[in-house]
């Protein structure tokens, strides 16, 4: 028992960094606030965590591989229905860890191994994207030439990457709290997937305006 409960202040610790980092940005939280959120002394907090980035770097691990897990599935794709449960579940696991995509350039310039796995990263979306759009077109769901699927693919990344950029803008105050997700992820599966309408087949292209408005949330 004594030596499960390192493991255990570990997971806390991580845990409750989560919340922070995500609730109000992860420059705005620091280890001493992380320490008395947990009611620990900082001393124990740094005998787990030495370092902030170290916190950090255990986090992005814990999200590259929930990403790459998911990321994997994208070869079984065929359809926009398999597409749309792709999309927002890949836009749950970036809500999860959304402390990453808030406050990206700045941990990126402050933290080197992340700098260099976010470009994995990109490539590996844009990998699975690509893959996404050859099942598709295999199935006979799209039709798209090399360079369109080039260029689409990018440009679906680019707003899987900053979707969430976009959403804080525009409501800095609550955007990103946890009530929001369930129209934020839908808006960004949305307009993500929204990119393939011009090739989709013509069945496959109402049917993703049915999902769409499906899961759109009933406003007052």
């Amino acid at each position: 028992m004594v030596k499960k409960a390192p493991r255990r202040t570990a997971e806390r610790i991580l845990e409750v960094s989560l919340d922070l980092f995500n609730r109000f940005g992860e420059p705005n939280v620091s280890t001493t606030l992380i320490s008395a959120e947990l009611r620990i002394s900082p001393g124990n907090l740094y005998y787990h965590y030495p370092a902030k980035d170290e916190l950090i770097n255990a986090l992005f691990d814990r999200y590259e591989t929930a990403l790459n897990e998911l990321l994997g599935a994208s070869d079984n794709v065929r359809n926009v229905e398999d597409a749309w449960f792709f999309m927002h579940t890949l836009f749950e696991i970036i809500w999860q860890y959304r402390f990453l995509y808030r406050d990206l350039n700045d941990l990126l310039s402050k933290n080197r191994r992340l700098e260099t796995h976010f470009q994995t990263i990109l490539k590996s979306k844009t990998r699975a994207v690509r893959a996404m759009l050859d099942g598709m077109g295999r199935a006979g769901a799209l039709c798209m030439d090399a360079g369109d699927q080039e260029a689409t693919a990018t440009s679906m990344v680019v707003v899987l990457t900053y979707w969430l950029s976009f959403e804080y803008v525009q409501d800095p105050r609550h955007a990103l709290e946890p009530e929001s997700a369930p129209a934020a992820l839908q808006r960004g599966a949305h307009h993500v997937l929204h990119l393939l309408m011009p090739y989709l087949e013509d069945a496959q292209r109402v049917h993703l305006r049915q999902i769409v408005g499906a899961d759109t949330p009933a406003t007052a």
